[in-house]
């Protein structure tokens, strides 16, 4: 089961000021890997989490898993419009040393599966050695956000960071629905929950371009407590910790 502190550790520090991008870039690595923890029972590390992935096993089997509670969704929700992935992953699981051969094809493998069956954007994704050899490891934490943002869809629990954008939102929305006279609260289909320890509420998908600008080019971000500015496509950039 997820340990509640640990829950509330993360909900407090996700909205701390960040003096620089690589503050806000650890965090977001805390929070992952607190959410992995959570769903799978371990006990990574925040400054080792990337390290403990590198072999791709864990990688691997999350894919599966959110493939599963994907077609457990559509059988639930026939009528939902949502990119279902459906290719197995296959991976080595025993015997696994980082960096060696298998490892980096266990990775590269998770890789395909986020742009084939996910569809994640380039902008988004890492490659092999962004991970094995730690060359880019911003990528690689926003390629998980959004494979978790994905899979939040289906009812999977979502890291905190995930879950407190979307309550940003769902207020937004509802602020909406009552300038417009619609009942307040009114949202779009949400699954039931799997049973999955320390299960969450379920969160939608939102646009993780924002993220990526966060983490390239801005310091002293505040967090999801941040004034938001409207971005993009119906996304929600956090304004940096200055007057706007």
């Amino acid at each position: 089961m997820a340990d509640q502190s640990n829950i509330q550790s993360a909900a407090s520090k996700s909205i701390r000021p960040f003096r620089s991008s690589e503050e806000y870039l650890d965090a977001m690595k805390e929070d992952l890997a607190e959410w992995f923890n959570a769903l799978y029972d371990l006990d990574m590390a925040a400054d080792t989490f990337l390290e403990a992935l590198a072999t791709g096993c864990d990688l691997c089997q999350h894919a599966n898993n959110v493939n599963r509670v994907a077609m457990e969704f559509q059988q639930r929700h026939p009528e939902a419009a949502a990119r279902i992935p459906r290719n197995e992953v296959v991976f080595q699981a025993r015997n696994v040393a980082p960096g060696s051969f298998v490892a980096r094809d266990n990775v590269s493998n998770f890789i395909r599966w986020c742009r084939q069956d996910l569809g994640i954007q380039d902008v988004l994704m890492f490659e092999t050695n962004d991970l094995v050899l730690k060359k880019n490891e911003k990528n690689v934490v926003l390629c998980l956000l959004e494979v978790a943002r994905r899979g939040s869809k289906f009812g999977m629990l979502a890291p905190m960071l995930i879950q407190m954008e979307e309550e940003i939102e769902e207020e937004l929305r509802d602020q909406t629905c009552g300038t417009l006279g619609a009942p307040r609260g009114s949202q779009a289909l949400r699954p039931e929950l799997p049973a999955y320890p320390g299960q969450a509420q379920r969160v939608s998908l939102c646009d993780l371009r924002n993220l990526d600008e966060l983490v390239s080019g801005t310091a002293g971000f505040r967090g999801p407590g941040a004034p938001r500015l409207p971005h993009g496509e119906g996304g929600l950039l956090c304004a940096p910790n200055r007057e706007l």
